[in-house]
């Protein structure tokens, strides 16, 4: 009895067999079929769309409303403040220039100040005059009070600031220092107006700018509402659409809509058109099932009538006939169905090796090599997988000549993972190969089989988007089944 290896070591893969001989027959279009996501159950809602779009504006629209009214309020408070100084400082100017020193050292004006307030006692409006060992010269308008003084140093120049010196009455106060000519006294002058009246310049425009920015920032948040409504209206059509199909027996959503919506629009419509060949192809796997045990009711029922002594032969011989055939369109069920959920994964070497086990124990006089990479992966599941391996390694052992070889991902660089199954039988003429993917299809009718194996095998290869095709075996001499398979993504 010959021994059984098994061989999973990573070993470096035989190479490619450019030279094959003989018709290489694909099954299948070798073309990665796009997986499309089932839909699961309906996860919960996070709330509303145009809500969030509508909280974000608003949010927005404060912020910046806040910050721009505090800005502005700022520079028109500084400009109206500004120019109230700028009369402050031109009472000063004049004072300055209208200033001389008297006999006795006392400093006087040479003209009167135009300005009648500063001669009504009381009127808001005082200017006043000090220096060290000098009576202060005021205003009229001071009365009995006098206005204080803060010596801000020896730069010379005008120093505005406010003061609550007098009661009920706030100041706003421009201060200078002056050497006099013919003088070695500092003189400070003093011009001083109730900035009541500023306060109410200043409170108007805030009042202004609170009502105007209140119009317009709710008439940015009824433009935003707009503006969301009507973005959001193609998402409203679509769901009209979905309704139509679900309904009216639509197929397919046709409405003219924006760009961005577009490409979601695409997805469904390949979606419905995947459910649709699913549904087709389920229809097609009845009626080929249908017609597959019409054949067999029709013998049984024809023996039955007639009481043929062979009775219990016929019936068990085609009740396998229809066991062959149910078992033939369920893998293609399963195999389409699990293909629909998607994500499928399965270790290619760990698969062949799980098969070569279960092989071995039917055919112990066989010697199997299995060789290749431990890390390649397919996007199949791991039954379906295990199915086609254990249709083609099982051939190989009953068809072939004591020896199978198995190499795994042979040709790494390519985009599908390339898989050998190599026998050293006699392998399959040319002219078979192609015949020999169709249902029942048998060469060696002398050994035990219902002919479905490699119809099974190019049924499941196709559905997951992979070729099967069949070679000359290089290396044995007999067949190589070369197996193209999906990646499964990282």
């Amino acid at each position: 009895m010959a021994s059984v290896t098994a061989s999973t070591t990573p070993l470096t893969p035989r190479a490619s067999k450019p030279g094959i001989s003989g018709e290489a027959v694909s099954v299948g279009d070798g073309l990665l079929e796009k997986q499309a996501i089932a839909a699961g159950a309906a996860p919960p809602h996070t709330g509303s769309l145009a809500r969030r779009m509508m909280l974000i504006a608003a949010g927005w629209i404060s912020i910046l409303l806040l910050l721009g009214g505090f800005a502005l309020d700022r520079t028109l408070a500084g400009l109206v403040t500004r120019q109230f100084d700028d009369q402050l400082n031109y009472v000063l100017t004049a004072m300055i220039g209208s200033a001389e020193i008297g006999p006795e050292g006392e400093v006087y004006f040479n003209r009167l100040l135009g300005d009648q307030r500063f001669l009504e006692p009381n009127s808001g409006h005082y200017w006043q005059i000090s220096g060290d060992g000098h009576d202060v010269y005021p205003s009229r308008s001071l009365w009995d009070r006098t206005l204080e003084v803060h010596d801000v140093g020896n730069d010379f120049q005008p120093y505005y600031y406010d003061s609550k010196q007098f009661h009920n009455e706030p100041l706003r106060v421009v201060e200078r220092t002056i050497m006099l000519p013919e003088s070695n006294t500092k003189w400070h002058f003093v011009v001083a107006a109730d900035r009541q009246g500023l306060n109410a310049q200043i409170a108007q425009f805030r009042w202004i700018l609170v009502w105007s920015f209140a119009v317009l920032g709710i008439g940015l948040l009824l433009m935003a509402t707009m503006q969301i409504f009507y973005g959001l209206s193609p998402l409203r059509r679509v769901r009209l659409a979905i309704a139509r199909i679900r309904t009216a027996g639509a197929n397919r959503v046709t409405d003219p809509l924006p760009l961005e919506v577009q490409p979601m629009v695409e997805e469904l419509n390949a979606l419905l058109a995947h459910s649709e060949k699913q549904a087709e192809e389920a229809r097609t796997h009845a009626g080929n099932l249908a017609h597959a045990l019409k054949t067999p009711l029709t013998v049984l029922t024809n023996a039955a009538s007639a009481h043929a002594p062979d009775l219990d032969h016929t019936v068990l011989r085609e009740a396998a006939v229809m066991r062959r055939q149910v078992d033939h369109h369920l893998a293609r069920a399963r195999a389409a169905g699990r293909r629909s959920v998607g994500f499928a994964r399965a270790n290619v070497l760990d698969s062949a090796v799980a098969v070569q086990r279960a092989v071995s124990r039917l055919y112990p006089d066989v010697r199997f090599d299995i060789d290749g990479s431990k890390n390649s992966e397919v996007a199949i599941e791991r039954q379906d997988l295990d199915e086609i391996f254990g249709n083609l390694i099982e051939n190989a052992a009953k068809y072939g000549g004591g020896s199978v070889f198995v190499t795994v991902d042979a040709e790494p660089e390519k985009r599908l993972c390339r898989v050998w199954i190599e026998d050293d039988g006699v392998g399959i003429p040319s002219k078979d190969r192609k015949s020999i993917f169709a249902r029942g299809a048998r060469l060696d009718t002398e050994k035990p089989g219902t002919g479905l194996g490699l119809a099974i095998v190019s049924d499941v290869v196709h559905i997951y988007g992979g070729n099967v095709s069949l070679h000359e075996s290089e290396d044995l001499g007999g067949l190589l089944v070369q197996l193209d398979l999906p990646r499964a993504g990282n």
